[in-house]
Formats: C-alpha cells, structure tokens, sequence
C-alpha cells in the first residue's frame, strides 16, 4: 500500500486556511496514492478553544475530505474537532475513495493541556478495513498506552496522528517503536511542524517503522511529503514465522 504522510505547519484555528493548505498539498502528489495521512486537528492546530472551530459531520471540511478522495482516488485520515450530541471530539476520521466515512474518537485526552475539561473521550476502537489491510487509527496521547492498541484484532497497521512537541519527541520516537515491535505491526506516526499559539515547537519526526523496530521511514523534520510503500506479506511472514501475538495475554477493557 503504497502511502503519502504529509508533514506540514498549521495555521492556528483557521479550518479554511488549513483547508486550502492542504488542498495544494494533496494536488502535488503525483504519485499513485493509496492512502493520505494528515496531522492531529489538522483544521486548527491543538486547540483547547473547540467551540471557535468545531464542526460537524456534515460540516465543509468533512465535504471536503469526500471530494479530495474521491477526486485522487485514495483514502485519507486525520483528526478534526467535531461537535456532536452537544460534545466536542477530537476526532479522527478516514474517508474512502467512496465517499464512505468512518471514526474514531480520542480515547486517551491529554489532561496536562486539560483536553479533558473541554472534549469527550471515545470509547470504542476502530478496525478499519480497507483495500485487504485492517488497519488501527489512534491519536497523539493514545500512544503512551499500550494497553489500548494492543494487536487484539489482527490489524495490519497502527496510524498515529498527533501534535507532539519537539522537548518530548524522544518518547515519540521510542513509543512508535515499542507499539510496532509489540504488535508485530507496521505503525505509522504524523506529526506536525512549526509553532503554534501557545509558543510550542513542533519538529515533526513523522516516521513508518516496521513489524522487527526498523525504519521504513526515518524520523523527518521537514515541512514535507513523504512517499512509503507498505509490504502485508512480509510483514505477515514475519508475524507467522515468529508468533509472539499467539502468546499475548487475554484481558478485556471495561
């Protein structure tokens, strides 16, 4: 599956402006694109102000997210504040080729921010299947929580979107590691560049590490978009050959 993870600034609470970033990014790509990874509240930034940006499912940029897909033929997943039953979500959506919209909402809420006292947690996990791979999406802070992921389901890739500052970014690196290396699982990390309004610096290391640990694409930190294609048969053959998900311990999450 051949996947284009775009890594770029956002404009601080401007859903139209982000919109339109986005929009030449995606039209740049020239390859023949399967799926389309974009940031954490790629619309906004990491806002703890939903209400100035929140929209909802029927809102412009889940439109727009429809007619970039349909328009490349490709899937594309990133994660929106989304206004629903009177909540704010942080959440991620993945839009089909099709138009077809699925979603998972953050489970895991940043409370040093307070993310808590301003958005409503998910409480379901996501097994997305598209073109034969059955894929996880999951965002930022969910990654510091191995329970959670845990390669329950038989998926084939973990998707973690996020805004993860540049003064913590060696645990990103670390965690992206350790869930794929857990999972027996391709895991792929998008994260964001530049400064937002609160004077936090983000220095991207968006990256695709294999089933073993290793580096499909090495942690980047250009304002960029970068190209990786995924192999399901090797990474099945590895997971065959070695087995470690048959000895995984059974829990059930309550």
């Amino acid at each position: 599956m051949k996947t284009a993870l775009i890594q770029t600034h956002l404009i601080w609470e401007n859903p139209e402006a982000n919109r339109s970033l986005f929009e030449d990014k995606i039209n740049s790509i020239s390859d023949t694109i399967d799926l389309i990874v974009l940031p954490e509240m790629f619309t906004s930034g990491f806002t703890m102000n939903p209400s100035t940006v929140a929209e909802t499912m029927e809102g412009k940029t889940i439109s727009w997210l429809r007619e970039m897909a349909k328009s490349k033929n490709c899937a594309i997943t990133g994660s929106l504040v989304i206004q629903e039953n009177n909540n704010f979500h942080n959440r991620m959506v993945f839009v089909f080729p099709t138009g077809e919209v699925q979603h998972y909402d953050k489970r895991h809420l940043f409370t040093l921010a307070g993310e808590e006292k301003v958005y409503t947690a998910g409480t379901e996990k996501l097994i997305v299947e598209y073109k034969g791979w059955r894929i996880c999406p999951l965002v930022c802070y969910d990654l510091r929580f191995p329970v959670f992921s845990r390669n329950t389901e038989n998926y084939d890739l973990l998707i973690y979107v996020a805004s993860w500052p540049q003064p913590r970014i060696n645990a990103w690196d670390i965690l992206l590691k350790a869930r794929a290396v857990e999972n027996l699982s391709y895991t792929i990390g998008v994260n964001r560049v530049g400064t937002d309004q609160n004077n936090l610096e983000y220095n991207g290391h968006s990256q695709v590490v294999d089933e073993l640990g290793n580096y499909v694409l090495s942690p980047q930190e250009n304002d960029e978009i970068f190209i990786v294609e995924l192999d399901k048969n090797k990474m099945l053959e590895t997971r065959n050959r070695l087995n470690f998900l048959n000895d995984k311990d059974n829990f059930q999450l309550i």
